[in-house]
């Protein structure tokens, strides 16, 4: 069977959702074609705390990514804005900084921190990073009044919850595909991709005018790895915290991410394995004993989900926007997917749209 398309998008995670979205919103018909199920959330983007930190993530990053980021956490609320106009599915999103803890024994560590933050920080913003003492972390979370002594608040920093913006991305892309034409071909595996061609396991082949691979560690980019992520998701209405919690510990750090209804994403192993297997009993004890030293109340916590997945990251951990081989690549997010994602995708939609126009004007000339 052949099937012709504008675009054809390889992987229905983050990115290849936002591309979509974004094509068939400027008119664009697009074929999204994934293995995986629409409402599937075992993979990297549905597994991920969706944290905005670019002030954080800079120990492990660098000015670029800092500024993807920047460019991210303005683009966010708009886009959300016009989501929830499309589809009448709001997300979560708050813009309430983050806060960054620490025992007494790991006040090094924590200063460490904190002078790596500014030291990699543009001169001009390194006042939003503010050193916090016990009655100024209460402030900002009451829950934590006597427990910590000092700590760092980022901001600028926010949050979404991507288990919304998955499903509200979904409804958007089907309603648009209605519109503008196009096909969410999920369940389907894709065997091969070309410069113009996708051809997938049931024999189908798909011509179109651009392909993007955005299958994460699946898509055939050089030197592209997995790196395992594995998460808690626990319920624990007896602790209320408004923003993002990183705990800064010897050996890993922890992050807590609260969602509504008493929920909160728990995480910090980064492993450099591509194993897929279920959470290891040292992950599950590390992560569940450095929660419960963060407040006690989180003993009783349930736990209703424990996920693993791979991130897709390159030598440098840089994302990916480029042609190999005449296949346009939106990859290599890393730990990275929902701080850059839109500042990507806003860089990948300019390039098509041009291309696309270009062809056109051939065409026609």
């Amino acid at each position: 069977m052949t099937r012709t398309a504008e675009v054809v998008i390889a992987g229905a995670g983050l990115a290849g959702r936002l591309l979509a979205w974004r094509l068939l919103s400027a008119g664009v018909p697009v074929t999204l074609v994934d293995a995986r199920g629409r409402d599937d959330r075992d993979h990297a983007a549905g597994v991920a705390a969706a944290m905005l930190a670019p002030y954080a993530e800079l120990v492990v990053g660098d000015a670029d990514l800092f500024t993807l980021g920047e460019q991210s956490l303005a683009l966010w609320p708009q886009w959300l804005a016009t989501v929830q106009a499309q589809t009448g599915q709001a997300v979560d999103f708050h813009h309430e900084g983050s806060l960054v803890v620490a025992h007494a024994p790991d006040y090094p560590g924590l200063a460490h921190y904190a002078d790596l933050i500014r030291y990699r920080l543009p001169a001009d913003k390194r006042d939003a990073v503010q050193s916090l003492d016990g009655p100024g972390i209460a402030e900002l979370e009451p829950e934590f009044a006597g427990r910590f002594s000092r700590g760092l608040w980022l901001p600028l920093e926010g949050q979404l919850d991507n288990g919304q913006l998955l499903q509200a991305l979904q409804a958007a892309i089907e309603q648009a595909m209605a519109r503008v034409g196009g096909q969410w071909l999920d369940r389907t595996s894709v065997q091969s991709v070309q410069a113009r061609s996708v051809h997938t396991t049931d024999g189908t082949l798909i011509e179109a005018d651009a392909v993007v691979d955005c299958r994460g560690v699946n898509a055939a980019w050089p030197g592209l790895r997995g790196v395992r992520g594995e998460v808690l998701t626990v319920t624990c209405p007896a602790v209320n915290l408004r923003r993002p919690v990183r705990l800064i510990h010897p050996r890993y750090m922890l992050y807590i991410v609260p969602r509504s209804e008493g929920r909160f994403i728990i995480g910090a192993t980064e492993l450099e394995s591509q194993d897929t297997g279920p959470i290891t009993v040292r992950s599950m004890l590390e992560l569940a004993s450095a929660l419960y030293s963060v407040h006690p109340a989180f003993g009783e916590a349930r736990i209703i989900r424990v996920a693993t997945s791979l991130r897709p990251a390159t030598d440098d951990h840089q994302p990916v926007w480029a042609q190999h081989e005449g296949v346009w690549q939106l990859n290599g997010f890393y730990r990275h997917g929902y701080l850059v994602a839109p500042a990507m995708v806003q860089r990948a939609e300019r390039d098509l749209l041009v291309l696309l126009r270009s062809q056109t004007v051939e065409t026609l000339g």
